[in-house]
C-alpha cells in the first residue's frame, strides 16, 4: 500500500479510503467487521464515516458499528485514521442539524460515543453552512482541538471559493483550517475539475473524491446487475439515459481487458491532485477487487480516450469556458 500526505499536513493516509456508508443497511454488522480487519491487513489505514449513516437503521447506527468493531481489539484505534462529519440532521430538535457551535460540540462528544475512542483524526463539515459565521464554527473547532477531541478538520461539499474562504478565517485566527475537502468526482462528474481541484493545489487541502465509481454506474452495470445499490430506480433510469456513453466505456475496458470498476478507480487515482479516493464495499470481495486498481496504470492513450467517452471541462475556470 502506498501512504501519501494528506494536503499540506504531515499526516500520511493509505491512497484508498475505507467508506462506510454501506454499513448497516447494506452490510450486515459481521460482514462489516470482516470488511474492516481485511482494510487493516491489506494497508488502508484511512476509515471514512459519517454521524448520519445508518439510513433505515438510523443515524448513528453505522458509526455504532464501527465503535463496535474497534472496542473488540483496542489495538485498532492506533493504527487507523478515523475521519467522520457533521452537519446533517440527528433529530427534530432546532439545534440538531448545521454547523452552530451548539450543534458542533454536542454532535461530536455523541460521535465520540458511538465510535468508542476519545478522539477524531479528521473531523469533517459535510456541507457549507451559509447561516453559521466562520468565527463561530472555526471557535468551536478550536476548543475540540485544545480538548484533544479532534485533530484535524476537513470539509466536504465545498465549493472553491467556500474553501478560499475557510483558510483565509482560519489565517486570521492563526488556526490550520481545512486540510481536506471530500468532493464527487469520478469519469461521469467531473465538475470539480473546473474551480476546486486547482483551489485545492493552490491550497494544499487534500482531495478525497467520494463516488469515485459512480454510484455504480461506473461498474459494468450493462452486464447486468441484480442486487445492491445498482439495481435502484434512479441508477436504472440513469443507465438508460447514459447507455451510449455506457456501451463505449465497457467496450474499451473489454479491450484492454480490465474490469470498468478497476478503470474508473484508476483514472480517478491518475490525478495528481487526489489524495485518497473513497471506496465502499459492501462485502470483502468487492475490497479487494477495489484494492487491485491500484495496480492499474492507464496509458496516455486511454486516458485520451476515457476523455472523449467522458469528457470533462477541458480546463480549469475560466480557460474552460473564456478566451
Amino acid at each position: 500500500m502506498e501512504y501519501v500526505h494528506l494536503g499540506r499536513t504531515g499526516l500520511k493516509v493509505s491512497r484508498l479510503c475505507l467508506g462506510t456508508m454501506n454499513f448497516g443497511p447494506y452490510t450486515d454488522e459481521e460482514e462489516s467487521f470482516r470488511i474492516m480487519s481485511r482494510a487493516l491487513d491489506l494497508g488502508i489505514n484511512f476509515f471514512d464515516t459519517a454521524n448520519v449513516y445508518g439510513w433505515d437503521k438510523g443515524v448513528g447506527f453505522t458509526e455504532k458499528i464501527i465503535g463496535k468493531w474497534l472496542s473488540e481489539d483496542k489495538s485498532r484505534r492506533d493504527k487507523i485514521v478515523l475521519a467522520t462529519k457533521v452537519y446533517g440532521k440527528m433529530s427534530e430538535r432546532p439545534n440538531d442539524s448545521k454547523l452552530s457551535a451548539y450543534h458542533i460540540k454536542k454532535a461530536c462528544e455523541d460521535s465520540l460515543k458511538r465510535l468508542q475512542t476519545d478522539h477524531i483524526d479528521l473531523y469533517q463539515m459535510h456541507h457549507i453552512d451559509r447561516n453559521t459565521p466562520w468565527e463561530e464554527i472555526y471557535q468551536a473547532m478550536e476548543q475540540l482541538v485544545r480538548e484533544g477531541k479532534i485533530i484535524y478538520v476537513g470539509s466536504s461539499n465545498f465549493a472553491a471559493w467556500n474553501l478560499v474562504e475557510a483558510i483565509y478565517k482560519a489565517k486570521e485566527r492563526n488556526f490550520l483550517g481545512i486540510v481536506s475537502e471530500q468532493s464527487i468526482y469520478n469519469l461521469r462528474n467531473r465538475h470539480i475539475e473546473l474551480e476546486v481541484i486547482p483551489a485545492c493545489k493552490a491550497l494544499g487541502i487534500g482531495l478525497i473524491p467520494w463516488s469515485p465509481l459512480g454510484g455504480g454506474i461506473l461498474c459494468g452495470v450493462l452486464k447486468g446487475v441484480k442486487e445492491g445499490r445498482r439495481t435502484r430506480e434512479p441508477l436504472q433510469k440513469s443507465i438508460e439515459k447514459l447507455r451510449p456513453q455506457l456501451e463505449a466505456y465497457e467496450k474499451l475496458c473489454d479491450e484492454i481487458n480490465q474490469k470498468p470498476a478497476d478503470v474508473a478507480l484508476a483514472w480517478v487515482l491518475s490525478n495528481p491532485a487526489v489524495t485518497s479516493p473513497i471506496i465502499g464495499p459492501r462485502t470483502v470481495q468487492q475490497l479487494e477487487e477495489n484494492v487491485n486498481a491500484l495496480e492499474l496504470k492507464l496509458t496516455d492513450e486511454i486516458l485520451k480516450k476515457l476523455d472523449e467517452i467522458w469528457p470533462g471541462p477541458g480546463n480549469q475556470a475560466p480557460e474552460a469556458y473564456a478566451w
